[in-house]
């Protein structure tokens, strides 16, 4: 069965730091693009940041630019998105989601599979 399991979420104050993880099951993410989207549930979803195994590029949005970072695990199938200098306005359920042989930045609309999402809540 595909799986995509995120984590990491949690309660953290402003200023400090969470790091997601994105593990897949199922299928491995080589050739995937894989990225993570954020929104309230039920509500649109933002594309906050991308890898791609396809041809390596990254993407992140300009409201996250130098406050996060994504990376790959190889050798766990996993992505990690480090959350640094956490905001309020960061406060979401974060999803990630994978589609196959894509460069970075991709589109809520068009991904193969996704997680159930992790709830990341920063206190003012």
């Amino acid at each position: 069965e595909v799986q995509l399991q995120a984590s990491g979420g949690g309660l953290v104050r402003a200023g400090g730091s969470l790091r997601l993880s994105c593990a897949a099951s199922g299928f491995t993410f080589d050739d995937y693009a894989i990225a993570w989207f954020r929104g309230a549930p039920g509500k649109g979803r933002e594309a906050v940041s991308c890898i791609s195994r396809t041809d390596g590029s990254t993407y992140y949005a300009d409201s996250v630019k130098g406050q996060f970072t994504i990376s790959n695990d190889n050798a766990k199938n996993t992505v990690l998105l480090q959350m640094n200098s956490l905001k309020p306005e960061d406060t979401a359920v974060y999803y990630c989601a994978a589609r196959f042989a894509r460069s970075c930045p991709v589109n809520a609309y068009g991904m193969d599979w996704w997680g159930k999402g992790t709830l990341v809540t920063v206190s003012s």
